[in-house]
């Protein structure tokens, strides 16, 4: 019997976004607790920004008709600094202004103070004729009031935060915190801290998915829960499985998800719930599952590190994005030139680990191997390489920085 055709990456994301249609509900965070959250409602301002005309440097507040020339000298009638208001100013005179300060009814320009120059008799001799306009932030000019100053779907950076502090925010409606549980699979793995290196038992390798996915979960903003190794015992996977899927909204696996392997995950998945196995037309991350168990979504990922790091990444990040509602989810993608070869095209999308070198090129980790995760440390980024492609030096190709992966 032959197997199905290969999924594509699009229409693997594709489905599981369908599957997280439905944001998780809101709560109310402080601002200053509410970086990396997504936002549930549009933020809309109550007022205009900057409130009033303010001047933006340090110098003096003065009226453009009273400056014709270069070296004009004109009283000094107040000092405003900000946070206080100074008077109507008079024709002939200027006011000594402070960086955010009110500017007096009446001045038109703010003339910086590297071009004043103060006298001893109370005047200050204006050294360059000023414009209208000039050096003044104008009320509203930056958020007028009604304005949508934050979308819906939003994911919070620390800009965000100072934005909606700015009009007076401090809280925010955000998705609450996706809950996940957090499974490894397979007898060959060891924690590390339990077994000395020198005496791994033969087969055995340490375990480090468990170690990068909680992070990169908890980079999400998810509350998760490290379930530790899946049992290899069929009512033991079933047990753990259904009571992890109580109280959290996605149980994720590693490990245990290829086709035609002989494991107690899927049959337990099965038994709870739903399973699909898709094999999807990327290198490395090719074996990928999805489903239910009882009320949770249940996603398991390859066993290979890279493997899982790239299907985390290309897959996972964006459905636990938009469970919290955000709409911006695919990473950001650059065109640069590559430095180096790959000679040999594959049929399969491939994500190849790279990083920047100082002529602003991409360099290739030599061993791209799906368990090789030095390659991770050392690279910044991958390659996002289209199916059937080759590449020679010199070519433009798609690189997206890890930075845009794990955030």
């Amino acid at each position: 019997m032959s197997r199905p055709p290969l999924m594509t990456l699009d229409e693997a994301l594709a489905a599981l976004l369908a599957q997280a249609a439905a944001p998780l509900a809101q709560e109310e965070v402080s601002t200053f607790d509410a970086d990396g959250r997504v936002l549930a409602q549009d933020i809309v301002s109550a007022l205009q920004v900057p409130a009033f005309d303010n001047s933006a440097m340090d110098g003096y507040a003065l009226r453009c008709a009273d400056v014709a020339a270069a070296g004009t000298a004109l009283q000094v009638s107040q000092r405003i600094a900000a946070g206080s208001v100074g008077d109507p100013l008079q024709s002939g005179t200027a006011a000594r202004i402070f960086t955010g300060a009110p500017v007096p009814p009446g001045a038109d320009a703010v003339v910086m103070q590297e071009d004043c120059v103060a006298q001893d008799d109370g005047t200050v001799r204006v050294q360059a004729v000023p414009r209208a306009g000039q050096n003044i932030r104008h009320a509203g000019e930056d958020i007028a009031r009604g304005a949508v100053v934050l979308r819906a779907g939003t994911r919070l950076t620390p800009a965000a935060l100072g934005l909606a502090a700015s009009i007076g925010l401090a809280r925010l409606p955000v998705a609450r915190r996706p809950r996940v549980a957090l499974f490894s699979t397979g007898d060959e793995l060891v924690m590390p801290g339990t077994v000395a290196p020198h005496s791994l038992p033969p087969g055995a390798i340490y375990n480090s998915n468990r170690f990068f996915l909680r992070a990169l979960l908890q980079r999400l903003g998810c509350e998760v829960t490290d379930c530790g190794n899946l049992p290899d015992q069929r009512e033991a996977t079933i047990e753990a499985l259904r009571g992890a899927s109580q109280g959290h909204d996605v149980v994720l696996t590693s490990g245990g998800v290829s086709v035609g392997e002989e494991d107690h995950v899927k049959p337990a998945v099965q038994q709870l719930g739903q399973l699909d196995l898709w094999q999807i037309a990327i290198k490395p991350g090719k074996p990928f599952a999805c489903g239910r168990v009882g009320s949770a979504h249940f996603i398991g990922l390859p066993g290979n590190p890279v493997a899982s790091f790239v299907t985390f990444a290309m897959l996972v990040r964006p459905f636990l994005l938009r469970m919290q509602g955000a709409q911006d989810v695919a990473p950001k993608t650059i065109a640069i030139r590559a430095d180096f070869d790959w000679p040999k095209a594959d049929k399969r999308r491939e994500f190849l680990r790279v990083r920047r070198n100082a002529r602003d090129g991409l360099v290739l980790y030599p061993h791209q191997g799906s368990g090789v995760l030095t390659s991770t440390v050392w690279g910044d980024g991958l390659v996002d390489n289209p199916p059937g492609q080759t590449i020679a030096p010199g070519d433009t190709v798609r690189y997206i920085a890890f930075s845009e992966l794990t955030e």
